[in-house]
C-alpha cells in the first residue's frame, strides 16, 4: 500500500491512499481517518486499506481524484518518538573527522541513536526556515521507517516484523550550530530543525525483492537547486539494518506503534573521485560529507552550505522506474531579521 496524509485544516491530516504510480488517490474516511489509528490497530485496518488500495489500482475506486504531492502533510505528521540513526558508517566516520576525531571503536559494534524531535514534522513541500544561513544549512537525504509496537529487548529479526511503513526524510542540520552544541558539551537540539517525509509511505511489499533483511536495495537520489548532487546505493553500504536501529533502541525500553526511526544520511565509501573542486562525487547525501571529503583531499572545502533560496529535491524510483514515496521538494528560507526589542530599530 501507499498512504498519504492530506491537508485538511487539523494537525494531524487527512489520510489517503495513493495509487502505486502516484497518480491518483482516495480517502479512507470510510475505514479510518488517521494513520496512527491505524498503527494502533494495524491487523484490523490494514487489511481494508489494502482492499480499498486493490481497487484504486485497478480503477475500480468510485471517489478516486489526481493525486497531487503539495497538498501532503508528513505521513505521520505527529509521531510520538523519532530516532535519527546513524545507520552508514561512512557519514560517521566523516563526521568525527571533521571535528580531528577518531571513530570510537563501540560505534562499529552498535549503532548510535540520538533523539529527534517528531511532534511537528514537515510535509515534503515544507519550507526550510532558518534564522541565519550562517548557521551551516545542510540537508540530509535518507530513509525511515514507522513501527508497530516493538517490544523491549528485541532481536534485530524480531524488530523487522515490527516495521510497518517506510518513508523518505530529509533530516536538515545546521553545522555551524552544532559545532556550539558540541562544544558546551551538549548533544545536537537546536541544530536539528524539524525533519521532511516524503508524500507517500509505503508498505514494504512495495519494494519487492529491494527489501532484503531490513535494508532498502535501491538508488536515492538528491538534487540541489536543479543539479544531481547524490546517487546513493541506500542497502549495501548500510552498516547497521533498520531491525538493528530499532533492537538498539529497544535495549530498555518498548517502542509503541507510531515510533519512527531514521537511518540518518545515506552515504558510500566507493565513490567516484571528483575530478574538480566543484564536482559532486557519487555516494554522498550531505554536504557536509562532500566538504570533509574536500579537507581531507585539499585541506580546503570549496563546497557552500545552503543558502535562502536554494531547493533540495530527493527522490528514490523503484525498480520498476516509478517513484517509491514520491519526491522531498524544499526550498530554503531565512526570515529578515527581526529588530530587537527596545532598540531604536524596533519603534
Amino acid at each position: 500500500m501507499k498512504l498519504a496524509t492530506l491537508l485538511d485544516g487539523s494537525r494531524d491530516g487527512q489520510l489517503a491512499l495513493v495509487s502505486r504510480d502516484l497518480g491518483m488517490a482516495h480517502y479512507a474516511t470510510g475505514i479510518a481517518s488517521r494513520l496512527q489509528q491505524v498503527l494502533d490497530d494495524w491487523g484490523f485496518y490494514a487489511p481494508q486499506l489494502q482492499d480499498l488500495y486493490d481497487s484504486l489500482n485497478a480503477g475500480r475506486a468510485r471517489h478516486a481524484f489526481p493525486f497531487d504531492a503539495q497538498q501532503c502533510m508528513a505521513p505521520l505528521p505527529r509521531a510520538y518518538q523519532c530516532l535519527q540513526g546513524h545507520a552508514y558508517l561512512h557519514a560517521t566516520v566523516l563526521e568525527y573527522q571533521a571535528r580531528g576525531m577518531d571513530l570510537p571503536a563501540s560505534l562499529r559494534r552498535e549503532p548510535l541513536l540520538q533523539q529527534a524531535a517528531g511532534d511537528a514534522s514537515l510535509g515534503p513541500c515544507g519550507e526550510i526556515v532558518v534564522p541565519s544561513a550562517a548557521m551551516g544549512i545542510d540537508f540530509g537525504a535518507g530513509l525511515a521507517v514507522v513501527t508497530g509496537d516493538v517490544e523491549r529487548g528485541c532481536t534485530p529479526a524480531q524488530a523487522l516484523d515490527g516495521i510497518r511503513l517506510l518513508m523518505l526524510a530529509n533530516t536538515v542540520s545546521l553545522r555551524a550550530l552544532e559545532t556550539i552544541e558540541r562544544e558546551r558539551g551538549q548533544a545536537p537540539l537546536l541544530s536539528r530543525p524539524a525533519t521532511a517525509f516524503g508524500p507517500v509511505a509505503v508498505t514494504l511489499d512495495e519494494l519487492g525483492p529491494a527489501w532484503e533483511q531490513g535494508r532498502v536495495h535501491l538508488t536515492l537520489q538528491s538534487t540541489w537547486n536543479g543539479r544531481k548532487v547524490g546517487l546513493c546505493d541506500a542497502g549495501p553500504e548500510m552498516d547497521f539494518h533498520f531491525g538493528q536501529l530499532i533492537a538498539q533502541a529497544c535495549t530498555t525500553r518498548p517502542l509503541r506503534a507510531g515510533s519512527i526511526v531514521c537511518s540518518g544520511p545515506v552515504s558510500n565509501p566507493a565513490v567516484q573521485a571528483a575530478k574538480g573542486r566543484n564536482d559532486w562525487p557519487r555516494g554522498y547525501s550531505s554536504i557536509a560529507d562532500k566538504r570533509a571529503m574536500e579537507t581531507l583531499q585539499d585541506g580546503q572545502p570549496a563546497t557552500a552550505f545552503m543558502q535562502a533560496g536554494d531547493t533540495i529535491r530527493i527522490e528514490m524510483k523503484g525498480r520498476d522506474g516509478l517513484s517509491l514515496c514520491g519526491a522531498i521538494d524544499q526550498n530554503v528560507v531565512v526570515p529578515p531579521e527581526r529588530p530587537v526589542a527596545g532598540t531604536r530599530d524596533a519603534r
